[in-house]
Parts: C-alpha cells; structure tokens; sequence
C-alpha cells in the first residue's frame, strides 16, 4: 500500500499523477472465507477494517451488489455528532466521535473531518424542553453540551432571521461535532482493508444464504456460492430484505430520506445548523456548496428519489431562517433508503440464524456512526458475543420492551 505523503505526491505529480497505485484489489471471490460482511458501505467497509486491524481475522470478504459505497454513504449529508439523549446512545454515538477524531491518521487518508460544531435550534416551548432535557442527559454522560441564547446563535450565524415565521428561543450546541467526506470513509477504510488482505468483491449480489440445522453456512450470490464461518450484514434500507432471505423478520421499515446541494458560494457558514421542529437542516462543503436536507418523505419505498414537495417542505423554512440564500441556485438532488425501527435506534444484533449477524436500523443516524458501529460489530463478531456498548441494541428489546427511544434527539428524520 503506497504510503501518502507530501514526498508521494511530489513524485507522482511528475509523472501527471498517472502512476498511483490502484487504492484496492478488485479479486474474485475465494470459496469460503472466516467472515463474509454483507454491505460495502461505510458500516460494512469499518467492520471489515476493524476485524483484521483489531482481532487479527484477514480471511474476510466484503460483498457489495453495486459500486462500493454506492449505497447510504455516498447518499448521506456528512453530519457527525453524539448528542443523543439515552446513556445507551450516547455511549454508542460518542465511541462514534472519538474515532471519528483519530481516523484520518489511523487510515492515513483524509476524510476531511471538521468539527466545526453543530447547533440544534429550538422554536417553541416543547423544543426548549426538549434541548433541556436533553443537554443535561448529554452532560452526565460526559458529551459536550452549551446551550446558547438567540444572541449567541446571532454571534455564530450572524444572517440568521431570528423572528421568522420559525422564531429561534435558544439552542444546544455541540462544538465536537461537524461533517466528513462521506466518499473518503469508504475509499480510506477500503484501501486499508484491502492492504490487510481482506477481498473486496463488487458487483456481486446476495441471492440467498445456505443455512444447515439453524446455523449460516455459505451466502449465495450472483458470482456464485461463497462459503463463511460467520456473517455480518450490514444492507442498511434492504436489511428487511436479508432477513427475510434468512428465514426471520426484522422490525424495520424503509422509508427515502432526500437532499440537496447548491452552486458552490464563498465561505459563509462555519457551523452546521439542525431545526427539528421545521426539519430542516443546512452546512457547507469545502466545495461551498449549501447541503440542506430535511425529514424523510412519509411513504415506504426502496426508491433512491424523494418527492418533490418534500423539497418544498425544507426549502421553505430555510428561506425563513437564512432569507440570504433566497436567490440562491439548486445544483442536484439525491435520496438514500433509510431503515427505520420502532424506537428510532439501531439494531446490532445476533439472529436466530447461528453465526449470522445483523447490524441496521440506522435511519438517518448511520453516517455519524460508522466507525463505531463498525467497531463494536467487528467485536461482536470477532468474539461471538455482543460488545458492551451494542448489547442494549438487540433484537430482543422488541421482545422485553427495553426500547431506546431517540424519536427526539433523531430530530429531523423522524
């Protein structure tokens, strides 16, 4: 694996940058491997990693039935925080953000991790309970939390309107929290991988799984039969779909959640800004653009489009908010399928299928996710039990009633 580096860059630069190494292998598949991931998207990729990086498995393929991180990360508006209201959560999302903090360094590529800080506004009077309740939660569990003024929100956004039709009373601010390249998760966690001798397979559709007296023994696929000691699927909108393929269900339903981008401005706004009541959500790229997005539209589908007058639904109150971008251009807009539970949190988790399990549910929480999610399923795996910080998020707590419900801090998609 070609180590970056200033020197790497100025010796290729020579050649026209015509000579890089491919980043990863593109191999055909093996007939069984030690652990077959299901999903080459950021989750998939971080299992993977953190299974050869940490638990010493190698003998691992990830299987992907498009592009690798054609899926929910390359579909996603980059947000990272962890400033979710239950212990349980909180514990998840924020091993989340620490990751986060090293992983440009631990991949040695950059995924343009910002923590510019992340502002959630309240409105109303529910909201200002809401944000209270929540930011203390938040404190006794260790997580940065300030709640600021509308006068503080004026100093950090300063062309905010804050008597709108949406009037801002307040808000919670988490300054470690902010945005990353969603594409550069899935080509750095790919490349390492790949440089410890996990497979990548792309193109490479799971049609059924073999499973011999309760137990997963090989997955079909459209390159054809890959045997597997265990498996971990991480489909994320067709999670429901994989289940059903097992033989089990899962609670889940899937819903599109859109966004949008717009033409590239000078730098305007350092922070991104959350409204829950108004769904509606706004930071910008290091490319300038405006990345807005919003609730997810309120029909079950596994369509990569949303609707259009859910786009008029989050442009609306965003020209509330910020009248400067009123006149402002769309560039383009895309949907990704978000699997969503009863309690709004994940599911990570062993199956009633032996040696096969499932990591989903994350509705419009996965990206923040990733290298959290990755690691304590890798774990999980790994040792056949569930990590500490997962077991909260099983299957059984539909059974139990132990759900985690995080309908308010999942804030605008739900």
């Amino acid at each position: 694996m070609t180590k970056y580096s200033i020197f790497s860059l100025v010796r290729n630069a020579l050649s026209y940058h015509e000579n890089w190494q491919k980043a990863w292998r593109s191999p055909d598949p093996k007939p069984e491997y030690d652990v077959v991931i299901v999903g080459g998207g950021g989750h998939g990729l971080a299992t993977a990693y953190y299974l050869a990086k940490e638990c010493g498995i190698t003998n691992v393929a990830v299987i992907e039935k498009g592009w690798l991180g054609g899926g929910n990360t390359g579909r996603n508006t980059t947000i990272v925080r962890s400033n979710y209201l239950w212990d349980e959560s909180a514990a998840l999302y924020d091993h989340s953000v620490k990751l986060w903090e090293t992983m440009s360094q631990d991949l040695n590529y950059n995924v343009m991790f910002s923590q510019r800080g992340l502002l959630h506004l309240a409105h109303n009077v529910h909201d200002m309970q809401e944000i209270g309740r929540r930011g203390h939660a938040i404190y006794l569990n260790g997580i940065d939390s300030e709640f600021l003024s509308p006068n503080q929100v004026k100093e950090l956004v300063p062309f905010i309107n804050l008597e709108c039709r949406y009037p801002v009373m307040g808000a919670l601010l988490q300054r470690r929290g902010g945005t990353a390249r969603h594409d550069a998760v899935a080509w750095g966690y790919a490349r390492a991988c790949d440089a410890m001798g996990v497979d990548i397979i792309q193109n490479c559709e799971v049609t059924g799984f073999e499973i011999d007296q309760g137990t997963v023994k090989a997955v079909e696929t459209s390159r054809g039969r890959i045997g597997a000691k265990k498996v971990g699927v991480v489909t994320a909108g067709h999670s429901s779909v994989m289940a059903e393929m097992a033989g089990f269900r899962m609670p889940l339903e899937s819903f599109p959640l859109q966004a949008f981008v717009s033409e590239p401005l000078k730098p305007v706004i350092d922070v991104v800004v959350m409204s829950n009541a108004i769904h509606a959500y706004i930071s910008q790229s290091d490319k300038g653009e405006l990345v807005i997005g919003g609730s997810g539209d309120p029909y079950v589908s596994y369509s990569q489009r949303g609707s259009f007058d859910q786009i008029e639904h989050v442009a609306g109150p965003v020209v509330e908010l910020y009248p400067i971008f009123s006149r402002v251009r769309m560039m383009r807009q895309w949907g990704g399928i978000t699997d969503v539970t009863v309690d709004r949190s994940p599911i990570i988790t062993k199956t009633p299928v032996e040696n096969l399990y499932f990591n989903c549910g994350w509705g419009t929480g996965g990206f923040k996710a990733t290298p959290g999610s990755g690691h304590v399923f890798a774990h999980s795996i790994a040792k056949s039990e569930m990590h500490d910080i997962a077991a909260p998020f099983s299957m059984d707590r539909f059974y139990t009633g132990a759900l985690i419900d995080e309908a308010a801090a999942a804030a605008v998609a739900h």
